[in-house]
This record gives C-alpha cells, sequence and structure tokens, in this order.
C-alpha cells in the first residue's frame, strides 16, 4: 500500500507503506497503542490488514495501566498488561502497587508488565527498582498473569531475582536484549524472548545470535510501537502492521520457513497469554 494517497488505507502519510500480508496470522506482543499518534481503530485495521489481528498494549505507569485496561475492554483482540515501568519507580507508594494488582486481575490484562530493571538509564535508583521488580513478580504469580520483563544492561540482577523470588510460570522478556549465552539461560529457565524490531538493525548481531540459538517455542516477535521501527523503515513511527517485516527477517535468521515461524508464534502466544 502506497502512503501518496491516503485514501488507499489506513497508515497516513507520516507512516510507513503496509508490507505484503503475512501468509499465517500472527500477534504484536508489546506495543504502546496509546503513543502511537493514530486513532485506536486506524491502528487495529492496518494491522488486521498485515495479518496481525491481536495486540498485547502495555502500559508503563498508573495513567496508561488505567487506559490500556480501559483500550483492553473496548477493543476486541486487544489485550493489556500494566506495571510501572524501572525509570518511574523512585518513591514507589505501595497504593501504586495495589492499584497495579486490581489493575492486574482484570479479564482483559494478560500481563503484568513491563516490569524489570533498567541500567542504561539512572532516573530510578537500583533500590527502588528492585522492590519494585519483586513486587511485580509477587503480582504476577498472585493474579496468574504473564510476566513482561523489561531489562535493559541488566541482566545478572534480572536473572538473579527471578531465582530469589521464584519466577512465574510464564515470564517473557520484552525487547530481548540479551547475548547468545543469556539466550541459553531463558531458554534452560523456560522463559520466552520477544523479539522486536532491532533485531534488524546492523549493529544487532549479538542479538541474531540470540535468535538463532533460541528454541523456536520460546519465541514471541513485537514492535514496542511506537519505537524500534524495523528494517527498511527505520527512523520513522512504528505501527503493529509492520511487523511482517520482523517476522521475515526472523525467519531468514532462523532458517525456517515464514509460515512456521508465524504458527510457533501464535502458539506460544497461546500458551503464555491465553488468546
Amino acid at each position: 500500500m502506497s502512503t501518496a494517497d491516503e485514501e488507499s488505507g489506513p497508515a497516513p502519510r507520516l507512516f510507513p507503506a503496509l508490507p505484503d500480508p503475512l501468509p499465517v496470522e500472527v500477534f504484536d506482543s508489546h506495543c504502546h497503542l496509546d503513543l502511537v499518534e493514530l486513532p485506536v481503530e486506524e491502528q487495529l485495521a492496518s494491522a488486521r490488514a498485515a495479518g496481525i489481528r491481536r495486540i498485547v498494549t502495555i502500559g508503563v505507569d498508573l495513567p496508561s495501566s488505567r487506559l490500556c485496561a480501559e483500550t483492553a475492554a473496548e477493543f476486541d483482540d486487544v489485550y493489556a498488561g500494566v506495571a510501572i515501568h524501572p525509570n518511574d519507580t523512585t518513591g514507589l507508594t505501595d497504593d501504586a502497587l495495589t492499584e497495579i494488582a486490581d489493575l492486574a486481575a482484570r479479564p482483559e490484562v494478560v500481563a503484568v508488565g513491563e516490569t524489570g530493571l533498567d541500567y542504561y538509564r539512572d532516573w530510578a535508583p537500583k533500590d527502588d527498582q528492585h522492590r519494585s521488580f519483586r513486587a511485580h513478580i509477587d503480582i504476577a504469580k498472585r493474579t496468574g498473569k504473564a510476566l513482561v520483563i523489561h531489562d535493559r544492561e541488566a541482566h545478572d540482577d534480572v536473572l538473579r531475582i527471578l531465582a530469589e523470588e521464584g519466577a512465574p510460570d510464564r515470564v517473557v522478556f520484552h525487547c530481548f536484549s540479551g547475548d547468545a549465552e543469556m539466550a541459553r539461560v531463558c531458554a534452560d529457565r523456560g522463559y520466552v524472548m520477544s523479539f522486536a524490531g532491532n533485531v534488524t538493525f546492523k549493529n544487532a548481531e549479538p542479538l541474531r545470535e540470540a535468535l538463532r540459538v533460541a528454541p523456536l517455542d520460546l519465541i514471541l516477535v513485537e514492535t514496542d510501537a511506537p519505537f524500534l521501527t524495523p528494517v527498511p523503515h527505520r527512523g520513522k513511527p512504528n505501527v503493529s502492521y509492520l511487523i511482517p517485516h520482523t517476522v521475515r527477517f526472523m525467519a531468514e535468521v532462523k532458517d525456517v520457513p515464514v509460515p512456521d515461524l508465524c504458527e510457533a508464534i501464535t502458539t506460544t502466544g497461546h500458551r503464555i497469554f491465553g488468546f
């Protein structure tokens, strides 16, 4: 679909062209519908045109977590994750964690996250991040929801805290950022690795090595929209309908047929998120 003619489809001029649809339906395991500068209805329509039906929209603080839950309740095939992002954990209160737990109990919410640790930015003290991460692990276990982890330059502490607290039955490393060794550790522990558009970046060979060794039944795909737009549209806003670029690239790296990868992703999504 060309963006030269706004009447040709849901993607406006600012956004990349709609790619060829995938031969088998997949889903976007992690995006931020509220941050994409398009109405939700348009995002869903363009995603479906590309072969993406289900979308998990992720909260990063109380307002966005509330909005994600409300959006998931309003729209078919939209599901929510709720959490306080590690960068926003400074002075985190028990009241905020109680509300996250209440939101996580709602049926349209399928995940507690994104939570975890971020040592790349020093926006929150490590002690506050650790306390929040441990609390979110507990919420995921109490509510029976998947735990979606943000892990940036904090692999050792993330893995250690998961082991100390006892990981939930379903764990997803969102925007997986480890290398092949980290992927092997995650695979040994049964953790799911979700790959985003940055796996297509020229300088991302360690990610591709991780993808090569990750078991097919422990792989998901995501956009993290509006961030991490895949090649060939890097630098433009990301949207769920661009997942075919990432899926086709992943299939080439894994040396598996695109339909097989799509089917594996969908099966894992059902197991992790229940849809």
